[in-house]
């Protein structure tokens, strides 16, 4: 304000106050407050990832824990101690033994599921579809051989276990296979007179002896190079 502000009394002061709001206004707006707000939000989010890189550390230390000891044999200690966490922090996480052989089971099938759908949907002859399944399922145990040994043996040693497996995501897998032999079936591409849900339990129980005896084997070789091969005896049986 100059010398001219004080001689034109109030009606100068207000117009410089008005001027003043003005500028502050073409300078603060919603983006002036995202620094703020992001600080405050960025602690949340930092904790959240904490928390998921913890549980999920947890979870592989479960994993390998496992399949070296056995599930019975394992104690929730030996699963901290590979995570690098206190035997208290597990239980911030999981109810404990069982609930981590439950989640391993759980967030793989979940995983296994979409990618069979994502899969199935990127093609649209049904022979193919079945050949990726075929690649996906023996490729996600191929390459963690923990991971197999707590699938092949370790959740087939309680009875508890393997209701939960054949009574929820199994069947949601096994439903991905029989839509495909379905659709198959229906363009003419499998016979007809064969039931495509049993025909779907047949190719998973394949798949599934190809994982357990490559566990098993003494042999090094590569599991999902199997994939065609069940997947042309599935389709074309042992006749000429």
């Amino acid at each position: 304000m100059g010398d001219d502000a004080w001689r034109d009394g109030p009606a100068a002061i207000d117009r410089f106050g008005a001027s003043c709001d003005l500028d502050i206004a073409s300078v603060m707006n919603e983006h002036s407050f995202m620094s703020v707000t992001a600080a405050r939000r960025t602690p949340a989010l930092a904790e959240r990832a904490d928390k998921a890189d913890k549980r999920d550390a947890i979870l592989r230390a479960a994993i390998e824990t496992f399949a070296a000891r056995g599930f019975f044999n394992a104690q929730v200690a030996d699963v901290a101690r590979g995570a690098g966490v206190a035997a208290g922090t597990v239980y911030l996480y999981f109810r404990g033994k069982d609930d981590l052989l439950i989640s391993i089971f759980e967030r793989t099938m979940k995983e296994a599921i979409a990618a069979g759908r994502e899969s199935v949907a990127a093609r649209t002859s049904p022979l193919d579809r079945l050949r990726e399944i075929a690649k996906l399922h023996l490729e996600r145990l191929g390459r963690d051989r923990d991971l197999a040994v707590v699938f092949q043996v370790e959740l087939r040693q309680s009875t508890k276990f393997m209701e939960r497996y054949s009574a929820t995501y199994l069947r949601e897998y096994l439903g991905i296979i029989r839509d495909v032999i379905a659709e198959g079936q229906a363009k003419g591409a499998f016979r007809k007179q064969i039931n495509p849900t049993l025909a779907a339990k047949v190719l998973f129980g394949a798949l599934d002896e190809m994982a357990t005896n490559w566990i098993l084997s003494r042999r090094k070789y590569s599991l999902p190079a199997e994939a065609d091969a069940v997947v042309d005896l599935f389709v074309g049986g042992l006749g000429k």
